[in-house]
């Protein structure tokens, strides 16, 4: 043969070595009798095939495909090969190495010409049978195939069959035609090859493996299943079951694409020839063909294995389900979904569909691709998702704000109109930091005026933080890294106003206050009852954890409560997110569960639907660490539409693949499940802002990973807008892209005057920096030159339920007819968790002119709708909103401004708000440390 760097040189041939003596270190050499054995000389065919000559081979890219066992590689010759391929059906045949057999429809894999079939035929010398890696092709050209009906078989005598150990229930069902026309053996499953395979043996194997039919074909193969596929038939005799068994010679094991057939079943499953499945499909899927893949770097993104239950029905409607519009099933069990762009990106290309002939798991009447090829469906007619990408104005505006002197890892807006950041211990590198500060928007030129200096006592590093409904609005924050600010309660009464110097600090002592148990990631809410309601945690710096419930202020005798479903889904838990239901009752999400939990016993009152995840793993989660965003829908009068929850982005263990959906539920509503829409890109670690309009803004994180310090990458730059007043799967918009990464521990708070205010990222991870950077993103109802309405509260800013508010206003873009009110509540953002954010439009009546607009607003009905909070006012002129206003919805029911009653903490007391008239009397000096 020649050699394959050098063609002119020999390199040895089929069993010959050249071999060569170095130094004369072969001193004699046996005689060599030179073989009798001729060369093979004969580059015919027989009679209706035609030569093609040599070609190139890969045992990973077979120019022919299909690979023919049944002749023995010392009986190969071109006879025997092409005689087996015809029988088959195939116009292709192909011998190679000497002792290998090929059949096929087509040349593949570039076949091409090529040099090196020197190898002679293990069955007869005098023919080629192509080389290492080089096949001799032939070419059946006659008009018609000879029928395949009754195979032509060789006269031999055949040995008396002697099975005498069959299972019980067992029986024999005869020689049966393997592979006819090319098609897959009768029986799917393949048992590795065994030299000593006897009838009782093979079956032991299927019976283990949980078949009921067993199946020996040629000696050592046996094959098991529960039905005879791919159009299988009995042989025309028996005797065509002639190859004595490798482990007993007295049995019959089968023969060349014979098997000898034993099975439990009385009358044994026989299946029709298997279709593709491109009838009855779900929704508006078609069958576009068969599709090649690579298992390297996948067409596709989302792969899940149906061991047992594959289907075109079960594997598209998963793919619709998630909003995938492009996807199919391969190599049996496997079901595909993307998007018709993936092919494009892949250059994937569609074959011939007699490549795509493996049975789908759960639907052997119908083919699932095969090795490496997909059957290929695509979504027509409506599309599933329905993005818009914005322009200009109406993609809204990132701009640089301002500098700071703090990575800030909570953000809250004061009802003084200031924002007060706090920030972990040790996160600025000159570890120089106070640890708080308060922003005033109006001072932004002058750095040094715009900042004040604040202090907190212990560490808050992943704390809660959320607005007191009492008369001065305190703000708390709840828990802390290591003890003791695990245990810590801190105030800060909001004072001060824009452009007016603030004085008040944060004040705390754990040993006079705190939590009853440390809590590190709790979260926290306002109850119904004006109570604090908090949640979870763990021990500190990643501890155990803190699978318990408490209220503060503590009441009389009661200690925490124990839930095992937080226990139960630690670490994945943290920071769950909580809802008070106008129907009573808390909603809670942690990890991938939901419940509803009694507002007196805090017991489970209700189970509700698991939270989907990824299309291709239910095990994603929602809350940190798989860090989503959660917002309740915006509430409007008469409030009898159920309250709608909906928790966007999150990821996935392993690869830890980012979610690229947002999943919403109305959990009072009985039977309720989630509906899932696609978001135009995969986003973990993101806030989620609530807007006057309505409207969501969804923005910062990433594209893949974990919350956690370094444990995120490829930053998400894009803004989307979220519309609920659109149809479902259509209330997306791209809108600007910023670019400054932020990553772990960002937030985004709405300001008095309509913008969104992003800060923070502190991922610790060498590809990202410590983010001391402001920015506001420009909602696009502020830009293309408006003018925002003026108002003014004319009865106070402190109301009860079903209450009246007055206003009076100038509006600029219409009339008094065009105009909608909203209340956005107060707001602590951190980890993706915006405490006491929701949104309301409540019943008014405006009447008058753009110039003199009066008009009354009616307060939401309780505290069920409307827990207890400040709430910004905005009066919204043709969509641009004015600068919102704080007012007091609710009251301070639990006498929150009474506590705690020590003499270094500031007491606003009880009873009306400044601005309704109330004088407040200070239980003690506000800034003592």
């Amino acid at each position: 043969m020649p050699c394959n760097g050098n063609a002119s040189q020999v390199c040895g041939g089929s069993g010959r070595l050249s071999v060569y003596d170095l130094n004369n270190a072969i001193i004699s050499l046996p005689t060599l009798t030179t073989s009798s054995i001729p060369a093979p000389t004969y580059t015919g065919a027989p009679t209706g095939w035609a030569p093609l000559g040599c070609y190139n081979d890969s045992v990973n890219a077979r120019t022919l495909n299909t690979q023919i066992y049944s002749i023995a590689g010392t009986s190969m010759s071109v006879d025997a090969c092409l005689s087996v391929c015809i029988v088959g059906g195939y116009r292709l045949s192909g011998v190679e190495y000497g002792s290998e057999c090929y059949c096929d429809h087509e040349i593949n894999n570039y076949g091409a010409p090529a040099t090196g079939c020197t190898m002679a035929c293990g069955g007869n010398s005098t023919q080629f049978c192509g080389g290492a890696g080089r096949i001799n092709v032939y070419n059946y050209t006659a008009t018609s195939l000879p029928p395949t009906s009754t195979p032509t078989t060789v006269s031999v005598t055949v040995p008396l069959a002697t099975v005498t150990d069959l299972p019980e229930g067992w029986t024999y069902k005869g020689c049966w035609v393997d592979r006819a026309l090319g098609l897959g053996s009768i029986l799917a499953n393949n048992l590795p090859n065994d030299a000593n395979m006897t009838v009782e043996s093979c079956i032991q194997n299927c019976i283990m493996a949980g078949y009921s039919i067993a199946g020996m074909e040629y000696y050592t193969q046996c094959y098991c299943d529960s039905a005879v596929i791919n159009q299988g038939a009995l042989a025309s005799s028996d005797s065509q079951c002639n190859t004595p068994c490798g482990g007993n010679s007295n049995q019959m094991c089968g023969g060349g694409d014979r098997m000898s057939v034993y099975s439990n079943q009385t009358d044994m499953t026989v299946l029709p020839l298997p279709v593709i499945a491109n009838r009855a499909l779900p929704g508006n899927w078609k069958y576009k063909g068969c599709l090649t893949d690579n298992a390297v770097n996948r067409v596709f993104p989302y792969l899940t294995i149906f061991p047992n239950n594959n289907t075109a029905a079960n594997c598209l409607s998963l793919c619709s389900k998630y909003g995938y519009g492009a996807g199919g099933m391969e190599y049996s069990n496997q079901c595909f979904c993307g998007d018709v762009q993936n092919v494009i990106d892949h250059s994937a290309a569609l074959v011939n569909d007699t490549k795509c002939v493996m049975l789908c798991s759960g639907d052997r009447d119908t083919y699932c691709g095969g090795p490496s090829l997909i059957s290929y469906y695509v979504w027509t007619d409506t599309p599933l998702n329905t993005w818009t990408f914005e322009t200009g104005n109406a993609a809204g505006r990132y701009e640089f704000l301002i500098g700071g002197p703090i990575v800030p890892l909570t953000s809250t807006v004061g009802i003084n109109g200031k924002i007060s950041f706090l920030e972990k211990f040790g996160t600025s590198p000159d570890n120089n930091s106070t640890g708080a500060y308060e922003l005033d928007l109006t001072l932004i030129n002058n750095f040094e005026t715009a900042w004040r200096t604040m202090h907190v006592k212990t560490d808050v590093f992943c704390s809660a933080s959320i607005v007191l409904p009492d008369r001065l609005g305190r703000q708390i924050n709840i828990g802390g890294w290591s003890l003791p600010s695990t245990l810590g309660l801190r105030f800060y009464t909001p004072d001060g106003a824009p452009g007016v110097p603030s004085k008040n600090d944060w004040e705390e002592n754990y040993q006079e206050i705190g939590l009853q148990t440390g809590r590190w990631y709790p979260s926290a809410m306002v109850m119904a009852n004006g109570s604090i309601l908090v949640v979870g945690g763990e021990v500190g710096s990643n501890g155990a954890p803190v699978p318990s419930l408490e209220i503060i202020p503590r009441p009389p005798g009661a200690g925490v409560l124990y839930c095992d479903y937080l226990k139960r889904t630690d670490p994945f838990n943290l920071y769950p997110y909580l809802v008070v239901l106008p129907s009573g009752g808390i909603f809670i999400a942690y990890y991938n569960e939901a419940r509803i939990l009694d507002e007196v016993t805090l017991q489970t009152q209700k189970l509700l639907p698991n939270i989907p995840a990824a299309v291709n793993n239910f095990l994603g989660g929602r809350t940190y660490p798989m860090e989503g965003t959660a917002v309740i829908m915006p509430q409007s009068a008469p409030y009898t539409d159920p309250l709608v929850v909906m928790i966007c982005g999150g990821s996935t263990p392993g690869p830890e693949i980012a979610l690229d959906n947002c999943v919403s539920l109305q959990p009072e509503v009985a039977g309720a499940k989630w509906t899932i829409e696609r978001m135009p890109s995969k986003r973990v670690i993101s806030s989620m802002v609530a807007l006057p309009d309505g409207t969501f803004l969804i923005i910062n994180g990433a594209h893949q990973g974990f919350a956690g310090f370094g444990l995120a990458t490829d930053p998400n730059l894009n803004a989307v807008l979220y519309d609920p007043s659109k149809p479902l799967n259509s209330r997306m918009s791209s809108l600007a892209n910023t670019t400054i990464a932020r990553m772990y521990h960002n937030e985004a708070v709405l300001v008095p005057d309509g913008r969104v205010l992003v800060s923070g990222s502190d991922p610790e991870d060498p590809r990202y920096p410590q983010e001391y950077r402001v920015e506001v993103f420009i909602p696009p109802y502020l830009l293309g030159g408006v003018t925002q309405p003026d108002f003014t509260l004319k009865n106070g800013n402190d109301f009860g339920y079903g209450d009246t508010i007055t206003i009076s206003a100038i509006l600029h873009q219409g009339g008094p007819y065009t105009v909608r009110i909203s209340l956005m509540t107060a707001v602590g953002s951190t980890h993706g968790n915006s405490f006491g954010q929701r949104t309301f439009f409540p019943a008014f009546s405006c009447s008058g002119t753009a110039a003199n607009t009066q008009c009354t607003i009616t307060t939401p009905p309780n505290a069920h709708v409307y827990p207890p909070s400040w709430a910004m006012l905005f009066v919204l002129d043709n969509g641009t909103p004015s600068v919102g206003q704080w007012v007091r919805i609710g009251g301070d029911p639990a006498r929150l401004g009474e506590w705690p009653n020590f003499p270094d903490f500031t007491l606003p007391g009880v009873g009306p708000t400044v601005g309704a008239g109330g004088a407040v009397k200070l239980g003690s000096n506000s800034t003592s440390r």
